[in-house]
């Protein structure tokens, strides 16, 4: 995971911390199990200096780009005001869940059930329980997004290779 840890990590948030690491974890199990790869903590184009980052941004094998904001605390969920702002940038969207997280709420009109799947995972694996609609993106958006993603993913690469690449290229 590339996530940074808060400079003033309680042990509240630390926790929060590893319960969302092991929540993208399962899910990438099942998104590599279907042709999905993703990205951890991918920045959304435009987003200047908001530093608004997707929890995980993937391509699947038909090359839509899918949008997962994981969760893992009712308040961190009840209180996001800006996920819509991820809308604009896949073809679908998720939100993840923590398995012992309430799901109720997510039926609401408040979390568009018509739009947004619903994903609960574990560290080991999880289980798509509402399908995400698919809501094409226009192409040249599209394009611009699957290569920002592309040469997200060969800058991190490389950067496994060669630490001192890692901040080239931002």
């Amino acid at each position: 995971m590339t996530a940074v840890a808060p400079i003033s990590e309680t042990p509240d948030s630390a926790a929060r911390l590893k319960a969302a690491h092991a929540v993208a974890r399962g899910i990438c199990r099942l998104f590599a199990r279907n042709d999905i790869w993703c990205l951890t903590e991918m920045p959304l184009r435009g987003s200047g200096s908001s530093g608004r980052r997707a929890d995980l941004m993937g391509i699947d094998a038909k090359g839509h780009l899918v949008i997962v904001e994981i969760k893992v605390s009712r308040a961190d969920l009840l209180g996001d005001a800006k996920w819509t702002d991820y809308l604009d940038h896949c073809d679908r969207f998720y939100w993840g869940l923590a398995a012992h997280l309430d799901r109720d709420c997510m039926e609401g009109p408040a979390f568009l059930p018509e739009r947004c799947g619903l994903i609960v995972a574990d560290g080991y694996d999880a289980e798509i329980l509402r399908p995400a609609a698919t809501v094409p993106l226009a192409a040249a958006r599209r394009k611009a997004e699957v290569e920002r993603l592309a040469r997200a993913a060969l800058r991190r690469q490389l950067g496994l290779v060669d630490p001192h690449l890692s901040g080239w290229g931002r």
